[in-house]
């Protein structure tokens, strides 16, 4: 044989190997004990731009298909998506909201300006009715926020008496005077949002206090969210912890925000106008998560070491600098096969962290920030985040499988991450495994081991594109979906999957 023959196989064997690099997870099925709530794939809806108005609403005289004003294609893909859990009103608006404005006859109801998102009038049509008959309709879990910025316990007193008593009382009366002689089932009630800042400026001890005394008054059965910290701020979850020991049958859940960045609060970048060292840097800022989620536990679990407060992400995403010609106040941006990477790593993340975190709320819904849809009068996209949410709905309410992940790492310019992200979890018999390739250049081949659990077929399906910087747009055909992908029948509880680069997939094994 000649040298040169010998030299290219050579190096055709290394261009093979540096292109598929090598990954392992095993899989304990026998160990899978914790339950992934179905909330953690929860979302939120604030009164923000073209969320509500334009987006969920559009009332009933709209020329777009509604039912009582809520847009037709908007209720058909939440539900395809299986959404549980929605958030509302806010955010920092919540804590500018008079839940009374929004009651009654629209053409009564008073109108407010929106202080804090683009300064706008709004007519306050869509209120607590809408809200919670949106809800009926998507089949999802409500998930309201109380106003402790600039409201009174009475206020928030009152407006869960009027949604879920079935007392005789002033409240319920009001509420049947309103059409509605049934309480509604409002399990989650949020005690005020973001009381660092736009929720009221407050210190953690005063706001440990307040939230004391406004749970209080919200009686019932309910599950009470207190105002957690802000990203890294593990002093304000210390101090509430403390606080809350004496009341503690008062305080069901600690709310985290968190938002991703390309860089910083102050170089947020383009949601579309990236290259690598924009996507690496982006993930590499998502997964600044796990570190949060490990310290908060940490301190939650000196108060609560029976886990029985659960950590809710109740603000999570991408924030990108808004589209060019876009109201500034309005938040909107586009979404790309980057921010499919960026729910993958999230949703994995909570879901491998399921004993503490008990749910997470996407921001937002539609036309704000990472949302899971676009709506242009009477167009509708799907965007790359809605097909992740859409594939990862196989884990609500299914058991984690602890997991063993070996995996090499994704470098550029002094940033590394892990080559694949992933999370398992077992319900009725089937496994179901989210593999998220970070590397846009190469793809990973992982060899996958499950104990504890027969199979015997394998299904996959995929989100990925041709470029990293793909995007669904209004009147083109879609660049970034879910697609079926084809996979290797497991033996002896054995299989190998090669996840494309730039990938998000899903393994099914019975």
């Amino acid at each position: 044989m000649k040298k040169n023959t010998i030299y290219s196989i050579i190096l055709l064997s290394l261009i093979s190997l540096s292109t598929l690099a090598q990954s392992s997870l095993t899989l304990h099925t026998d160990q899978a004990e914790t339950k992934i709530n179905r909330e953690i794939y929860g979302h939120f809806a604030e009164h923000l731009g073209h969320c509500i108005y334009g987006g969920i609403y559009v009332g009933e005289d709209s020329d777009i298909p509604n039912i009582r004003g809520f847009r037709l294609d908007v209720i058909g893909a939440l539900k395809d998506m299986n959404i549980p859990l929605l958030r509302w009103p806010g955010g920092c608006f919540a804590d500018t909201y008079n839940w009374k404005d929004g009651i009654g006859p629209k053409h009564k109801r008073p109108s407010m300006v929106n202080v804090h998102w683009g300064g706008v009038t709004e007519d306050n049509s869509f209120g607590t009715h809408e809200f919670l008959d949106f809800c009926e309709l998507i089949n999802a879990e409500p998930y309201i926020n109380l106003n402790v910025g600039s409201g009174t316990v009475r206020e928030a007193a009152e407006w869960v008496e009027y949604v879920t008593s079935a007392n005789i009382s002033p409240m319920t009366d009001l509420r049947k005077q309103n059409g509605r002689e049934e309480p509604w089932n409002v399990k989650y009630w949020g005690i005020g949002n973001e009381n660092w800042g736009c929720g009221g400026n407050m210190t953690p001890e005063y706001y440990a206090d307040l939230y004391n005394r406004f749970a209080g008054y919200c009686r019932g059965d309910l599950y009470r969210i207190a105002g957690g910290p802000n990203v890294d701020d593990y002093n304000w979850m210390e101090v509430l912890m403390q606080k809350t020991t004496r009341h503690r049958q008062l305080v069901q859940g600690v709310s985290l925000h968190n938002y991703t960045f390309t860089t910083s609060w102050n170089d947020k970048g383009s949601a579309t106008d990236f290259d690598e060292k924009g996507w690496i840097s982006v993930l590499d800022n998502t997964l600044r998560m796990e570190t949060l989620i490990e310290r908060h536990s940490t301190i939650m679990d000196k108060y609560d070491p029976e886990k029985r407060i659960g950590l809710i992400v109740d603000e999570w995403g991408n924030w990108f600098n808004v589209e060019p010609g876009t109201n500034p106040g309005f938040l909107y941006q586009q979404n790309t096969l980057r921010d499919a990477l960026v729910a993958g790593i999230n949703l994995n993340l909570f879901n491998n962290h399921a004993d503490r975190v008990k749910m997470a709320n996407i921001a937002q819904t539609v036309n704000v920030l990472q949302s899971v849809i676009l709506t242009k009068e009477e167009q509708m996209v799907l965007t790359p985040t809605y097909y992740v949410f859409k594939m990862y709905s196989v884990h609500q309410d299914a058991n984690l499988i602890p997991a063993n992940l070996k995996t090499g790492k994704y470098e550029l310019d002094g940033k590394s991450v892990p080559a694949v992200h992933a999370s398992a979890s077992t319900k009725d018999g089937q496994v179901s495994i989210t593999l998220c390739n970070l590397n846009p250049n190469k793809a990973e081949s992982i060899d996958i081991t499950l104990t504890g659990q027969e199979v015997s077929s394998a299904s996959g399906q995929i989100v990925t594109a041709k470029n990293m910087n793909d995007y669904n747009d209004f009147g083109q055909e879609e660049k970034v979906t879910l697609k079926s992908f084809d996979v290797k029948k497991p033996k002896d509880g054995k299989l190998t999957v090669e996840i494309p680069a730039k990938s998000v997939v899903l393994v099914q094994l019975k």
